[in-house]
């Protein structure tokens, strides 16, 4: 079974435990991703965002047997709780021909893809979208080594993943300058 993990943060530099099954390929669907999301570790985290134009995400085959398998690898990944019901999507094409994803698994012959579906996330609101101004005013707020935590994940996310939010954040804070 061929089962495809898009990413878009994190995952791709740092996938620890993530079983791939070869390198993370840069042609994966479009996906509308913006940096949104404070992480468990004070940075500000790509996720998907119902409000953000579309990024072309990375995507890497899993060694694993089974769906069941590779969610239960990225959960572990993420550190998202068991009981938790809306860290990981799941789609699986079956013999659907319609949309864009179904489209994107159908070429590159995907049998089921996942990704981390946890949502936007500010002032410990889970779900809670910030706006541009927002998320500024919490990068304005971090200093010493959060601050550089934030910095060397914005550096670190693919250049791909081009959004409103880094180009305005890499302008205000000069980041990202010598790539």
């Amino acid at each position: 079974m061929n089962i495809a993990c898009l990413g878009w943060g994190s995952l791709i530099w740092k996938p620890e435990a993530l079983p791939l099954a070869g390198e993370w390929y840069q042609d994966g669907p479009e996906l509308p991703v913006e940096f949104c999301r404070v992480g468990d570790k004070g940075e500000l985290a790509t996720a998907l965002c119902c409000n953000a134009p579309s990024s072309q995400v990375l995507w890497a085959l899993l060694a694993v047997d089974s769906v069941e398998q590779a969610c239960a690898s990225l959960r572990e990944r993420e550190q998202i709780a068991a009981d938790r019901q809306d860290g990981i999507g799941v789609f699986i094409p079956d013999k659907t021909e319609v949309g864009p994803l179904a489209e994107w698994a159908a070429v590159r012959k995907v049998d089921a893809i996942i990704w981390t579906a946890l949502p936007p996330r500010l002032d410990a609101i889970e779900g809670r979208l910030p706006s541009l101004k927002d998320a500024l005013g919490y990068l304005d707020g971090l200093s010493g080594e959060p601050l550089e935590h934030a910095r060397h994940y914005i550096e670190q996310v693919p250049r791909q993943i081009d959004t409103p939010y880094r180009r305005a954040i890499c302008k205000r804070f000069g980041w990202g300058q010598g790539q």
